[in-house]
């Protein structure tokens, strides 16, 4: 037994304060994208992709739970919280803003990993507020939350279509010589992640923007 503030806690209430995270340590880490195997190797699915690559990279495993597939990671006394949406794209804001309450995860603590055509492919930009540029998910988001003001991660993949052809580009897969680099950059991205739960937002910005 355990005294706690004058009263005596049971087995199951020790084991749930041991459990408890202060909000400030916990991070909620979304990664964008689509489900179902068409659009797994999509460039507009490469924030799947990266919390993919992390869970191989860290051992973990992704659950799926309400509105997403969820892995939690610990590291340096901050436990990262990783969600997939499980609603599409154009809806990621009602499972981004139902975990951030569950998990009670300030804003300030949450990074959307998204696709951004206006920079150069492999390209690393962290940001804390914004417009969705025509993001449909970072529409979803902002509509959702109510706010602009939340970090986002975009990850280039360029603008190589012909008039006509965003669609198809964005839904398309990744050519040959992206895929060479590819692995480079998701390592890159991963190190950008846990930079920013442990140095901070404005680190991880001097840190890994335009790199």
């Amino acid at each position: 037994m355990l005294r706690f503030f004058g009263r005596i806690l049971g087995k199951k209430e020790i084991e749930k304060e041991k459990e408890e995270i202060p909000p400030m340590k916990k991070f909620l880490i979304v990664g964008l994208g689509n489900i179902g195997p068409k659009y797994h190797h999509t460039r507009h699915n490469i924030g799947f992709k990266i919390l993919d690559f992390m869970a191989l990279q860290e051992e973990l495993s992704f659950e799926t739970q309400k509105l997403g597939d969820v892995a939690t990671y610990k590291f340096k006394g901050r436990t990262f919280i990783l969600l997939k949406p499980s609603t599409y794209m154009n809806l990621s804001g009602k499972a981004v803003n139902y975990w951030l309450q569950k998990e009670k995860v300030p804003l300030k603590n949450l990074l959307v990993i998204t696709d951004d055509l206006n920079l150069p492919f492999g390209t690393l930009r962290v940001k804390t507020k914004g417009s969705d540029g025509g993001h449909n998910g970072l529409k979803d988001i902002q509509n959702q939350l109510g706010t602009t003001n939340y970090n986002r991660f975009r990850f280039g993949i360029s603008d190589e279509f012909s008039k006509g052809r965003q669609v198809d580009y964005v839904l398309g897969e990744w050519d040959e010589e992206e895929k060479k680099k590819l692995p480079e950059r998701l390592k890159k991205s991963v190190e950008l992640i846990k930079s920013f739960g442990t140095a901070g937002i404005n680190n991880t910005m001097n840190t890994f923007n335009g790199k």
